[in-house]
């Protein structure tokens, strides 16, 4: 069974194994402890019987009028489960008071993203890839 929390209270760096796949650089564990720890929201899909977080999005905001939501991520195993969409849901819950609610993602995700009520729009982005890891 998964619960789903906003609490970093009882997260390690161990419970945060396998995520970033596919990234040439990916995040350490404990700098992903880091990230979520610096985010002003976050959703964690949490796998009652091993403890270890399966699935997370992450929000910064300005506390206003705008919130991005740069990450989120279910690991492999638990992918077509619906974690992914209820760690989103549960996450515009939380941005329900903002002006703007922005994600940048692939094209192939797109239709994820509308079934929130998401539209695509124009990004522009800056990549530094030798800064991927977090380090």
């Amino acid at each position: 069974m998964i619960r789903y929390t906003n609490s970093l209270a009882t997260v390690t760096a161990n419970d945060l194994q396998g995520f970033f796949g596919g990234w040439p650089n990916p995040p350490s564990s404990d700098t992903h402890l880091r990230i979520l720890a610096g985010s002003d929201e976050i959703v964690l899909a949490v796998d009652n019987e091993t403890g270890n977080v399966v699935g997370f999005i992450t929000a910064i905001t300005d506390g206003v009028l705008s919130a991005y939501i740069p990450l989120l991520e279910v690991l492999p195993d638990y992918q077509g489960q619906g974690i992914g969409r209820e760690l989103t849901r549960r996450m515009l819950e939380k941005l329900e008071g903002f002006y703007m609610v922005d994600a940048v993602c692939d094209p192939g995700l797109a239709p994820f993203y509308a079934q929130f009520g998401m539209t695509g729009g124009t990004a522009m982005m800056l990549r530094r890839p030798d800064l991927q890891s977090g380090a």
